[in-house]
Order: structure tokens, then sequence, then C-alpha cells
């Protein structure tokens, strides 16, 4: 079995088609069939069902499928550390939901840099199914989520536990509110985060619990923007503790929910399967030592920056 014969079965089952594969592969269409005729002989299993112009995966094939995109993808991750200058150090690859990246990522960059840990780090920011596809097919070594998460292919670790706040503008009525509860919502217009978006879809689920479907007047793509509308007077948000920052826009204000607070838990997620290379493991050490010990109850992210806007 040989790599290139690898990547010309992963161009059929990803196209379904020999013609495709071939020209994805710049290669003749025979040659690609023979050399998948090939690896069947040699593996004694029949990998396609060839339907017409379709190449439809069998049985055996699927389980093969799995195994190649990994094995390509330790394939790549070898050779890109290989190849990387020894000053930029190992290439590590790492995805991060739209609520995580913009806050924890420079601190686990800050933390290397001050501690002279040399990786050469390529960054994703996505929402959580997309980033879920690129684990299990080895495009990322890591990638921080929040939970639950039940792909029972990837190792989940938690890395921290934070706060949820009520976000809106100085002159909201909640603002000054003694207390607040998701029942006091059930009115307003919220500004969330695309369908896509873990986050979206917890607020979703809490409100629920409390018998009533937000009303969702904005989605954004970006935290940020999401902060702007809100203290434009827009709409209420609720996002996580990590998120507050000094460059906060004026006008926007944090409150904490009365009773017990909802919060969320962000993990550390690999491939189950995907043997970390020295780079992936010098950045999982640095993200454990940015968060410090796992606290048992949600509280202040300790990579969080110190923020202006009031909080009560």
């Amino acid at each position: 079995m040989e790599i290139y014969q690898l990547r010309y079965f992963l161009a059929v089952a990803e196209t379904q088609n020999f013609t495709k594969a071939a020209q994805r592969s710049f290669i003749s269409q025979p040659s690609l069939s023979q050399q998948i005729l090939n690896l069947e002989e040699e593996l004694g299993q029949t990998l396609f069902q060839r339907l017409g112009r379709k190449a439809i995966l069998t049985e055996a094939g699927n389980v093969l499928l799995e195994r190649t995109r990994r094995i390509l993808a330790e394939v790549e991750q070898t050779i890109g550390e290989l190849k990387a200058a020894p000053e930029l150090g190992p290439k590590v690859t790492v995805g991060a939901i739209p609520t995580v990246a913009p806050f924890f990522l420079p601190a686990v960059l800050a933390h290397c840099r001050a501690n002279d840990i040399r990786i050469n780090l390529h960054t994703r920011e996505d929402f959580r199914n997309p980033l879920i596809e690129e684990l299990l097919e080895g495009k990322l070594d890591w990638a921080f989520l929040s939970s639950p998460i039940t792909e029972p292919r990837l190792l989940v670790e938690k890395l921290y536990s934070e706060q949820l706040l009520l976000a809106m503008g100085a002159d909201h009525p909640l603002a000054s509110a003694e207390k607040i509860t998701f029942s006091d919502l059930k009115d307003e217009n919220f500004i969330l985060l695309g369908d896509g978006s873990t986050l979206a879809l917890q607020i979703k689920r809490y409100c629920g619990e409390h018998e009533f479907e937000p009303k969702i007047a904005h989605r954004c793509g970006q935290v940020s923007t999401v902060k702007a509308l809100a203290a434009m007077g827009l709409g209420v948000s609720i996002l996580p503790q990590s998120s507050r920052s000094a460059n906060d826009p004026a006008g926007l204000v944090f409150r904490k929910f009365s009773g017990v607070a909802p919060s969320r838990d962000i993990c550390l997620v690999r491939h189950r399967r995907r043997h970390p290379g020295q780079g992936a493991l010098l950045f999982a050490e640095a993200a454990r030592a940015v968060v410090g010990p796992v606290p048992t109850q949600a509280s202040k992210a300790p990579f969080q920056s110190s923020a202006t806007n009031p909080t009560s």
C-alpha cells in the first residue's frame, strides 16, 4: 500500500466519480482506476460499488476512509514539522469557537512568547460543528470547544468554567435592576451569534427552561458586533465573562444573573486516535498553564483582560 494510492482512494471517495478524482489528482483516469484496482487486490476487498458514473463506498471502503484521512493527516503533519524553520518551531493547527478565539488564544500565545516556547501556530475560528469535522478529518491538532461534546472519536479535557453575563446598553431598565433572572428577558429582543454557535444554542435552551422562546432581532458573526449592537440599545445578549474587555464599546454594561448563574465549560479537544506531535504537546501544556488549576465552580477566567465596564 502506497501513500499515493491512499490519496487517489480519498479523491474518489470524496468526489464519488473516477473522472473527477483523476482530474483533482492530476492523473489520467485509466491510471487512477488501475491504482484503485491494485489497492483492492492488495487488501482483498472491494472498496467501491461502480454504479454507472458514481462510485459509492462499500462497507470496507468506509472503514478504510476514516483510517486514510488519519494516515494522510499524520503524513502532512510530519512533513510540515520537518519543513518548518527551526526558529519557528513545530507546526500546530488549532481551532476555536468565536467566543473563545479572540480572548483565550492571545493569552496562550503570550505565555509561549514569555516562556520562549517556540511553535509555528496556525489557527482557525469557526463554529463547533465545522471544527469537529476538521478534528475528525485530521486537519486540526486541537480545538477549543464548549461542552457538551458527544462525538466518541474525540478526547475531551475540561479547561475551565465561566459564568454567562447579561450584556446591554447602560440605559436599559435591567442595567439598574436589583435582581435579574431569565424570566425577565421574555419580552426582550436578543442579539445572538449565528445558528451554528453553541452559545446561541445554550441561550435558547436556557430560555426554553423558563418557558419562552427568545425573540432574535439580530444575528452576528462576531462577538464584537454583538457588543456594539447591545451598547447601542438594540437588544440584549448573553456573553461569557471572559469576553469582557477594557476596549468594549462605551455604554456597554454587564450584569450577573441572580441565584444560580448560567455558565459554560470550555474544553481542549483532539482526535482520540491522533497522537499529538511535539508542537501540539507544547501548545496543550501552555493552554493548561494559562488556565491554572480547574476551578470547581464557574469563576473569572484567569486570562481575562481587566475591564472598566460595570458588572454587578
